[in-house]
């Protein structure tokens, strides 16, 4: 650079030496000065034009130069770079632990799958946007129109067939003053249940990473009292749709707090205090005054110390991963403080015939449940490898210490059930199979389900998602409008989704 400054200046000095030297000898004659002047004047319009492209050059460098100063200053900050590799929250916390390692960090206007695009980024703090969001066409009309419940009640089942932008998410997530202080905002649409309670949802939790072992987080995330809800949707084999018998058995969205680390470099844990197993459609005013919902989580990875993102292979393990995951849930819960059957993501305790424990008179004339106390524990087990995963989870449930009128002396509630998937990469990033089903083992019947389906990535990415899935059910024990099984189904159902993941 310095070069080019001092030939501009060479140059520069030889040329007016010589105009100096030409306007002298031709002083004399008039139109030999005119000559001489529309020369000086071109030859001035050049060094003008020399000295642009110069600054210009000079600009260019100083980019650089910026960009190899921050990227410097980023690499002596491992502090940061591992607070948000470490962050198991709920879905864009699971895919920094996935995909922020590939992205050069701190960079302005940077994409990273399932965290969006950074449109903020400044000394004080950053900000991303990622949306989610799929359109799907859902055919229910196999499925009986009638069941008949474990009392003898004869109930209508919707048949149905419709078109949905299904859901948005917006997410809006980031640091704001130190970049181990975190948020994760976001406005939620279920666009099938318009009307209903819960469908427009704005939420979100802030958390603070002390270290790899210990964080604590505050606000609305899922209790991780099964492997669905620990952190990894969107990525399932299935389109924001789990088997019966984890929908069945599983605790959902809360608000409480949490802490979540690392114990050893391959075993992990969360633990939850929340105010109830469903927030979602329930008002503060409906909640109890004491904080007995609690949820946990503990899982190993014995082969290689992680297992990926959620369900199936998709990214291709070269060596078998595994992983072994205990969880326990507890919560007293109140007729009061549970969704309607047809909030948006709702949590209900069910008996194995789909019945709610809290209808009245659901036992006998006279007896109706108002509070009782649930506990679940599941135990996961799964193994990837190269495109291929095999995945299981076992489920116990126990419904106990009933209270309302005529429950005196009503027995304590014990339902069982598993879930098996298995799926394989076809053709590697593009064409996914898979396979799966669930039963409940209750007092109530012994519902299941069955699916299969295909994953078209054609992106090669798990940003653009075409599913087509068909299932088979019998006598479902849950179900409501945003999933694709209704409760009491038996028959075949088949959807297909196009899904958006950023």
């Amino acid at each position: 650079m310095f070069m080019v400054v001092s030939s501009s200046f060479l140059v520069s000095a030889q040329t007016e030496e010589s105009q100096a030297d030409t306007a002298s000898a031709d002083a004399q004659n008039p139109s030999e000065l005119l000559k001489t002047v529309d020369r000086l004047v071109e030859q001035n319009n050049q060094l003008e034009k020399q000295n642009r492209e110069l600054m210009d050059q000079i600009e260019s460098l100083r980019k650089v130069l910026t960009k190899q100063a921050a990227a410097i200053k980023t690499e002596t900050q491992p502090v940061a770079t591992s607070t948000t590799a470490k962050t198991p929250q709920e879905e864009p916390q699971t895919a920094a632990t996935d995909f922020a390692s590939q992205e050069e960090p701190y960079k302005w206007g940077a994409y990273a799958p399932n965290l969006g695009f950074k449109v903020a980024n400044t000394d004080h703090g950053d900000l991303s946007v990622s949306i989610y969001t799929y359109a799907r066409y859902l055919n229910q009309l196999g499925v009986d129109p009638h069941y008949t419940d474990a009392f003898g009640n004869v109930k209508n089942v919707q048949q149905r067939q419709d078109f949905q932008l299904q859901k948005v998410q917006i997410k809006f997530l980031g640091w704001i003053l130190d970049p181990k202080f975190r948020y994760f905002l976001y406005a939620w649409t279920s666009n099938a249940s318009p009307g209903q309670g819960a469908q427009v949802v704005l939420a979100g939790n802030l958390n603070y990473s002390f270290n790899n072992a210990f964080n604590v987080g505050a606000g609305i995330r899922s209790l991780p009292g099964t492997r669905s809800v620990e952190g990894n949707f969107p990525f399932w084999l299935g389109v924001d749709s789990r088997l019966m018998a984890d929908e069945f058995f599983r605790p959902s969205y809360t608000s409480g707090v949490w802490a979540w680390g690392q114990i050893t470099d391959r075993l992990d844990y969360i633990a939850m205090i929340g105010n109830n197993l469903s927030t979602l459609g329930v008002s503060a005013a409906q909640l109890d005054n004491g904080f007995n919902t609690i949820s946990t989580s503990l899982v190993w990875k014995p082969t290689t110390g992680e297992f990926g993102p959620g369900f199936g292979d998709f990214e291709g393990h070269d060596k078998v991963a595994t992983r072994l995951g205990v969880h326990f849930s507890r919560s007293d819960e109140s007729k009061q403080s549970q969704p309607n059957s047809e909030q948006f993501e709702n949590t209900q305790l069910r008996l194995s015939d789909g019945s709610v424990i809290f209808t009245p008179n659901l036992f006998g004339q006279g007896i109706t449940i108002t509070d009782a106390t649930y506990q679940m524990a599941a135990f996961d087990e799964g193994l990837k490898y190269r495109g291929f995963s095999l995945e299981a989870e076992y489920y116990l449930r126990w419904l106990s210490r009933f209270r309302g009128p005529g429950t005196t002396g009503l027995p304590r509630l014990f339902d069982h059930g598993l879930q098996m998937q298995t799926s394989a990469m076809a053709i590697p990033k593009m064409f996914q199979i898979y396979v799966g089903g669930s039963t409940i083992f209750g007092q109530y019947g012994t519902p299941w389900d069955f699916r299969s389906g295909v994953n078209f990535f054609p992106f090669k990415n798990k940003v653009v998602r075409w599913n087509n899935e068909f299932l088979y059910l019998y006598r479902s024990a849950v179900g409501y409008t945003s999933v694709p099984y209704p409760v009491g189904g038996s028959g075949p159902v088949f959807h297909t989704s196009w899904e958006l993941a950023f």
